[in-house]
């Protein structure tokens, strides 16, 4: 269809209405929305499934809850019958997204991105359903550009546009330095929504400018531009920054079930809510129902438990839920759990600090020692108080904390 014909018009049915209000839960922005309808209602009409992209680059080899935000929003439009297609950016990686950087990205090596590629769909296939995902690598067409083809995208847009966008501005004006390759990078982002026709793209806050140079390079190539649709950026463990490794504030989908389990009952009630409406498969009513019973007095945790089972029942299975559950009340109460690490030493007798130490329920003797001073070390169940408290030969539960364990048996 040549984009400067005008597109007919498509009836607004209650089907329609209602994949708009799944489209829209929990978005930060939907752009232009008069057009998602009007390609769901094509859709609709058609029965020809429209085409949903996401891309995410390898940065590392896990996914948190944070990544899970987006993929949830793609398994939503993927049960409405739409095709989803998981783009690992194994190009792009090479030169590293710029998006809300302050410095240049060091760029990965071919290895690199290679291993973490090869994690990256099996963990996010525990969210979408992977008979019904197209996966595919932008390598693809992007090594097929050649030089020849790099310069001409790269003619499709001004260097005063590209400094619009925030982060290269902001650089710019700080006097940081902006590398060439780093333009590149949100027109080869684009340049995946040409390769794909995709009708919408999905992405981070922080992806709006790259999401939108798509709509532009479709444009440019005469197709029919794709819609936008932002989510939130999930706030981690800390109740302060976005998820991320870097800030030790994540909880991996391959963790174990307890850890998982654990991460999630720490999080502060308010921001319980808003990982309810990112991360829950709960209907919006459900939660709101919730929420006003946990206002109405009903204990905030009932709620936080749920959540906690919900999503551990997800990446692990309702039987390993439960059990994480049961192990989390059998630590609070002080209980001794049933696997918890055993080591055999040498040495006795051996100082409290050294054996914490080797069980690996601290980073140093200092640590330990800091641990003993705020009342957060057990042997047996019973607090220490003393940091030159020696063991003699036999076998201990050192406890760290409520959650830390490790029985050693001294020789």
């Amino acid at each position: 269809m040549n984009p400067s014909t005008p597109a007919p018009q498509y009836p607004i049915t209650d089907a329609v209405q209602q994949a708009l209000a799944v489209s829209l839960r929990g978005t930060d922005e939907l752009l232009p929305q008069d057009e998602w309808v009007q390609k769901l209602a094509r859709s609709a009409a058609t029965g020809q499934p429209l085409r949903i992209k996401l891309g995410l680059d390898p940065t590392a080899p896990d996914i948190h809850l944070g990544h899970t935000v987006v993929l949830n929003k793609m398994r939503q439009l993927q049960d409405l019958g739409h095709t989803v297609i998981f783009l690992i950016g194994d190009f792009t990686t090479l030169i590293g997204d710029p998006s809300g950087r302050d410095s240049t990205r060091p760029p990965l090596t071919a290895e690199e991105i290679k291993a973490n590629a090869e994690t990256y769909y099996t963990q996010a296939a525990k969210v979408l359903d992977p008979a019904k995902t197209e996966v595919r690598y932008n390598s693809e067409w992007n090594d097929a550009l050649g030089a020849r083809g790099m310069i001409q995208l790269a003619a499709k847009y001004t260097v005063a546009r590209m400094m619009e966008r925030n982060d290269f501005h902001t650089r710019f004006t700080e006097g940081n330095s902006i590398s060439l390759h780093e333009f590149l990078y949100p027109l080869l982002q684009g340049y995946d929504s040409v390769a794909l026709k995709a009708d919408l793209e999905l992405g981070g806050t922080d992806q709006k400018f790259n999401l939108m140079m798509g709509r532009h390079l479709q444009q440019e190539h005469g197709q029919e531009p794709q819609c936008v649709l932002t989510m939130p950026l999930l706030v981690g463990l800390d109740g302060v920054h976005k998820m991320s490794k870097s800030k030790h504030n994540y909880v991996g989908i391959t963790e174990d079930a307890n850890t998982m389990f654990a991460k999630i009952l720490s999080i502060s009630d308010d921001l319980m809510w808003d990982w309810f409406t990112l991360l829950s498969f709960q209907s919006l009513e459900a939660i709101a129902a919730l929420k006003a019973e946990v206002a109405g007095g009903r204990n905030p945790k009932d709620a936080k438990v749920m959540l906690a089972k919900e999503i551990t029942t997800r990446f692990h299975s309702a039987a390993l839920a439960d059990a994480a559950e049961q192990d989390f009340i059998l630590r609070s109460k002080g209980g001794i759990p049933d696997d918890i690490p055993e080591l055999s030493l040498d040495g006795a007798p051996a100082g409290i600090a050294n054996l914490l130490r080797q069980a690996g329920l601290a980073a140093s003797n200092g640590e330990a020692n800091r641990l003993i001073d705020g009342n957060g070390v057990r042997v047996d169940g019973s607090v220490v108080t003393d940091r030159a408290l020696k063991l003699n030969a036999g076998t201990y539960v050192l406890q760290v904390g409520k959650r830390k364990f490790a029985r050693v048996t001294l020789s």
